[in-house]
């Protein structure tokens, strides 16, 4: 669920852990107690969170959390289509529809750290058209557009050094 349209978190967070369910029953994997609370700590808001990030978080409540598991859950995860990762900021958010990515692209505001997933099929059109025209064959698009978000923008119409657009 795009942050602009949640009003609770918690709400957020279940529903993305059912779909997740949901997702892996549909393909027979297994979304084990260690994925799910990696998933869980992930939608605990729509900032991107970074691997030793979600490690001190499960240490906190499990001292036995070695950092290959949460990798290996990480791995899972996104190979699953259950989360993005932001490779601008190492870090990892929540997909709001799993394995439906050919078209989707991040909205990351500077100043609250939100990063918001977007799709639009004539944005990833024109991608695609354009790397025909070069003769050029796609393998993986990443798009992350860096800005402010509608709250931060309203409460601060520029981003240090920058103009307003």
């Amino acid at each position: 669920m795009p942050s602009s349209q949640c009003a609770n978190h918690h709400i957020c967070q279940e529903t993305a852990l059912a779909t997740a369910e949901a997702h892996c029953d549909k393909f027979g994997e297994r979304l084990t107690p260690n994925r799910r609370d990696v998933l869980r700590l992930i939608w605990q808001s729509h900032r991107p969170i970074k691997a030793y990030d979600l490690i001190d978080l499960m240490s906190a409540q499990d001292a036995k959390v070695k950092p290959a598991t949460v990798y290996r859950a990480l791995d899972f995860l996104l190979a699953q289509g259950l989360i993005h990762k932001i490779d601008s900021l190492s870090a990892f958010t929540g997909c709001s529809h799993p394995n439906q990515h050919d078209d989707c692209y991040f909205l990351i505001c500077q100043s609250c750290g939100t990063a918001q997933e977007c799709c639009s099929p004539l944005l990833a059109e024109a991608i695609t058209s354009e790397a025909r025209q070069q003769d050029f064959k796609l393998t993986r698009t990443v798009l992350e557009i860096a800005g402010q978000c509608a709250t931060c923008h309203q409460t601060a119409p520029t981003i240090a050094g920058q103009e307003a657009r």
